[in-house]
């Protein structure tokens, strides 16, 4: 009997959501399974995958088959990466807790990456919908200015000057 671990869609009309099932490779997609191994939703940015890492890896070790977008999930979340350790061991090059201790290091920096990822993902959705909201945007406003203008000034009566005359008629 051939083992395979495929995707189970589910979801509506195009809104994909996947199921991550071992079962007989002679079953229908949807049909009877073996084994829910975790769900994958490639319509979030990015892609929701949840998945229980250590019976993928029972699985895998089995020799069940999976499909190639289910294989790239399994390489993406690091089963593969653990399968590889694994065979390291077997070969004597390394321990088991050494092995462990990469792998959960992997892990760890697998897991950072993805949350930057989800709180870029979540930056860019509110600056969106800061830019869409219904408040616009102020104009700016073009300032004039004006040329200044001296003015004599008329209101003040000006002071008067002893001018020529009055030093004429003095000198009369």
């Amino acid at each position: 009997m051939a083992v395979k671990i495929r995707l189970q869609r589910m979801g509506r009309r195009k809104r994909p959501f996947y199921q991550i099932v071992v079962a007989d490779s002679r079953s229908p997609r949807d049909g009877r399974f073996i084994d829910n191994l975790g769900s994958y939703n490639p319509m979030t940015k990015p892609a929701t995958i949840e998945i229980d890492r250590d019976r993928a890896y029972n699985w895998v070790t089995k020799g069940a088959q999976p499909t190639d977008t289910v294989r790239a999930i399994l390489r993406f979340k690091g089963v593969y990466y653990r399968k590889h350790l694994m065979r390291g061991v077997e070969k004597g090059s390394m321990t088991v807790e050494e092995a462990m201790v990469k792998y959960q290091a992997w892990i760890d920096a697998k897991e950072t990456k993805t949350a930057a990822r989800v709180e870029q993902t979540a930056a860019e959705k509110e600056a969106f919908r800061l830019a869409v909201s219904g408040v616009a945007k102020a104009k700016p406003v073009a300032v004039v200015e004006e040329p200044v203008v001296e003015e004599e000034a008329t209101d003040a009566p000006a002071e008067e000057t002893p001018s020529e005359e009055t030093s004429e008629e003095t000198a009369e």
